[in-house]
């Protein structure tokens, strides 16, 4: 096979300029690192099931941009009880902004979360360009809520503390008051 003809095979997505090719890499690297934190969590078997849940949840986000609507509104509220139980977990630790350090997995489980939050960003583009349902941006912000709640969990579990971020460009309150705000 001709050179030119690799490069084709090999860069498909280069041909495509629309925002929704660039949610489809963001939120497929979030699928990974969701696959990597899962492998790393076996032993807190909670978040091992959970991720596993998550894992094709994400390739769900990925593909109701273009395709069909694959999120439902049962998929949110499943979400939203992982994140109710983990939050029930770590109360304390999450009153101030914390560092995103810990167990390794902790770490992949802060990378999850970040790729999740690029996500929604990307998720954003595309709606400038296209009607986005609004159930793909709640469940792609709560994902990224559930990852963070879910690292700070790991930590507790493997007897990691929580390093509280004390920034020296924004006021510090209460992670509870902020978001009252």
């Amino acid at each position: 096979m001709a050179k030119k003809d690799l490069r084709f095979l090999c860069y498909p997505y280069m041909r495509e300029s629309a925002s929704t090719v660039d949610f489809e890499i963001r939120t497929d690297s979030l699928t990974t690192r969701i696959g990597m934190a899962a492998s790393l969590t076996k032993d807190v078997p909670d978040v091992h099931r959970d991720l596993m849940v998550l894992l094709p949840m994400a390739y769900h986000l990925n593909g109701s941009v273009r395709g069909k609507l694959a999120i439902s509104d049962h998929d949110l509220d499943h979400l939203s009880s992982i994140y109710d139980r983990y939050v029930a977990e770590v109360k304390e630790q999450i009153q101030t902004f914390v560092l995103p350090q810990g167990s390794t997995a902790a770490c992949a489980l802060h990378a999850c979360r970040s790729e999740a939050k690029k996500s929604v960003r990307a998720l954003h583009k595309v709606s400038l360009e296209r009607e986005v349902p609004d159930i793909l941006f709640d469940y792609a912000h709560l994902l990224a809520n559930v990852l963070f709640v879910m690292a700070v969990y790991v930590n507790k579990r493997q007897g990691f503390e929580e390093i509280p971020f004390i920034s020296k460009s924004y006021p510090t309150k209460p992670m509870k008051k902020q978001m009252e705000e």
